[in-house]
C-alpha cells in the first residue's frame, strides 16, 4: 500500500482551533502527518469578537484522530513565549521532530490610523507579527537539528496592498512577507524552506466578527471583497490545500516565495 504523502511528518499549527488553522490541521492529518495544534482558545479584549473555545480545539484533536492521525493540543497565546515553548516541547517530546510550521494565528480589526490606540496597534502587531516570530524562534532550532523543515507564514492580500481602515493589520501582514524572505535566506543552508500564502477574504468566523464590529453582515463584507472571479470569499479548505502543497515534496524547490490565493483581487 502506498504511504500517505506526509507519513511520519509532524506539523505544528497555530490558531488551529477553527477556520484556516483547523482546515489545515485536518488536511495535513489526512495526508498522514501528526499534529500539534496551538490556539489561545479564548476571546481577548481586542479585537473583542469571539475567537475559538477549548471545545473547538478539542474537536480538532478528535477529528484528526478519527482520520488516523496523532494530535496533541496546547492552549496558549502566540504572544506568550512560555506557551509557545510548551507547544514546541510537546511536539519534540511526543514525536521527536517538527517538519511543518504553519504560522496561522492572527487577528483583524478596523480602525483609522489616527483613531487607533497604542494598545490596539501593539496588539495587532504582537499577535500577527511578533507571534509568528516567537513560534519560529522556538521551532527553527528543532528544524536545524534535523536539517529539514518548512515554515509557512499566513499573510494576506493585505500583505501586498494598502487597505482602508486596516493600516495596523496591513503593516503586520507586510511584515510577515519580509520575515518570509529573510528566514528563507538564513535557513536555506539547513535545508529549511520558508514560504508565505496571501489569501483574499476567507469564509471563517473572523468575517462574522468583523461584520459585527462594522455593524454589517458577513454577506455584505463578502460583497465588498473585490475579487475578479465570481468568488466572494474563498473557503478555509482552499487555504488548507495550498498549505498541503507547500508542505509536500512537490514544492521542494519553492522558498522565499509567496503563493497568492486571491481569486484575482490583485489583478482587478
Amino acid at each position: 500500500m502506498r504511504k500517505a504523502p506526509l507519513h511520519g511528518q509532524v506539523a505544528l499549527i497555530t490558531g488551529a482551533a477553527r477556520g484556516q488553522g483547523r482546515a489545515a490541521a485536518l488536511a495535513l492529518a489526512r495526508a498522514g502527518a501528526s499534529i500539534v495544534a496551538l490556539d489561545v482558545a479564548a476571546t481577548p479584549a481586542y479585537p473583542g469578537y469571539p475567537l475559538a473555545t477549548p471545545e473547538d480545539l478539542d474537536s480538532v484533536r478528535k477529528e484528526c484522530e478519527r482520520l488516523g492521525a496523532d494530535c496533541h493540543t496546547v492552549i496558549g497565546d502566540v504572544r506568550d513565549d512560555t506557551a509557545v515553548s510548551r507547544a514546541v516541547a510537546t511536539a519534540v517530546y511526543h514525536f521527536g521532530r517538527i517538519d511543518v510550521l504553519f504560522n496561522n494565528a492572527g487577528i483583524m480589526a478596523y480602525g483609522l490610523t489616527h483613531e487607533l490606540t497604542e494598545d490596539e496597534w501593539d496588539c495587532m502587531l504582537d499577535v500577527n507579527l511578533k507571534g509568528a516570530w516567537l513560534v519560529a524562534r522556538r521551532t527553527i532550532p528543532v528544524m536545524i537539528n534535523q536539517h529539514s523543515g518548512v515554515i509557512i507564514n499566513n499573510s494576506s492580500v493585505a500583505g501586498v496592498r494598502g487597505m482602508n481602515r486596516l493600516s495596523h493589520y496591513v503593516a503586520s501582514k507586510w511584515g510577515l512577507l519580509g520575515l518570509t524572505k529573510s528566514w528563507a535566506i538564513e535557513l536555506a543552508p539547513y535545508g529549511i524552506r520558508v514560504v508565505a500564502i496571501c489569501p483574499t477574504g476567507v469564509d471563517t468566523g473572523m468575517i462574522d466578527g468583523l461584520a459585527g464590529l462594522a455593524g454589517t453582515t458577513p454577506a455584505e463584507v463578502a460583497e465588498h471583497t473585490p475579487n475578479l472571479l465570481p468568488i466572494s470569499l474563498i473557503d478555509p479548505e482552499d487555504v488548507a490545500e495550498a498549505v498541503l502543497f507547500l508542505a509536500g515534496r512537490q514544492a521542494r524547490t519553492i522558498t522565499g516565495s509567496t503563493l497568492v490565493l486571491d481569486a484575482g483581487m490583485l489583478t482587478k
